[in-house]
């Protein structure tokens, strides 16, 4: 039996990556994101290896299999229950559990963790809400834990065109999928300076930016008492 919604009422991105998931890692086969995605298939798990990591919007698990070879536990997370059944069938561990939940709201899984993961994850938080994510992320952690954060850049030509811009700044594309269904997505492209702003305003401590081609990541520690 599949476990409940937590929300029975989907917000639109809900809708549009239930609607997504069996086309959800075509966006991996793009020819030209290939050299990136191998470079960082080989450096996430050297991060995270040995550590019990809480992985935020898993999607379809396509980075939870690179991380639970490496990793003492992995309790991963996702809003969609369409795209956590692919992550399921992808990964089969005994140290690795795979939960509905809300990326707002987390769970309290009785566990320390040590480590967390989201990845193509913080472009969909709105830009008034992003403080509020990493709060909750943070209280989620054991002090000093290595938080990662991946996601894209807009490279044009490869990333979607932005559509519209909202009041508060945030950006949009308008994507369609196979089945010929339009979805207004929101998409934001953080600047390297926008994210070392919040790890100044006291959520992140010893944080590093990376940036490949088409990808940055920001690793940050949770900041001790």
């Amino acid at each position: 039996m599949s476990e409940p919604s937590l929300q029975p009422d989907l917000s639109p991105l809900q809708s549009y990556y239930a609607a997504r998931a069996s086309e959800y890692d075509r966006v991996y086969l793009k020819p030209e994101r290939q050299s990136d995605l191998r470079r960082i298939e080989q450096w996430l798990p050297s991060l995270l290896a040995g550590a019990t990591v809480l992985e935020v919007a898993c999607g379809t698990g396509y980075w939870t299999r690179f991380i639970v070879p490496v990793a003492s536990a992995v309790v991963a997370l996702d809003s969609s229950p369409e795209t956590l059944h692919i992550a399921r069938e992808r990964v089969v561990a005994p140290h690795a559990e795979f939960h509905i939940g809300d990326a707002y709201a987390l769970p309290r899984f009785g566990r320390s963790f040590n480590a967390a993961f989201a990845g193509f994850w913080f472009s969909h938080v709105p830009l008034e809400r992003q403080r509020e994510f990493l709060l909750g992320l943070n209280s989620a952690l054991a002090p000093g834990a290595l938080v990662v954060l991946l996601d894209n850049l807009f490279v044009a030509g490869s990333s979607s065109a932005i559509s519209e811009r909202d009041g508060n700044g945030n950006t949009y594309q308008t994507r369609t999928l196979s089945d010929g269904s339009t979805h207004r997505v929101l998409k934001n492209f953080p600047t390297e300076a926008q994210l070392q702003a919040l790890a100044q305003a006291g959520l992140a401590e010893s944080s590093v930016y990376r940036r490949w081609q088409h990808y940055w990541a920001f690793e940050y520690r949770v900041p001790k008492p």
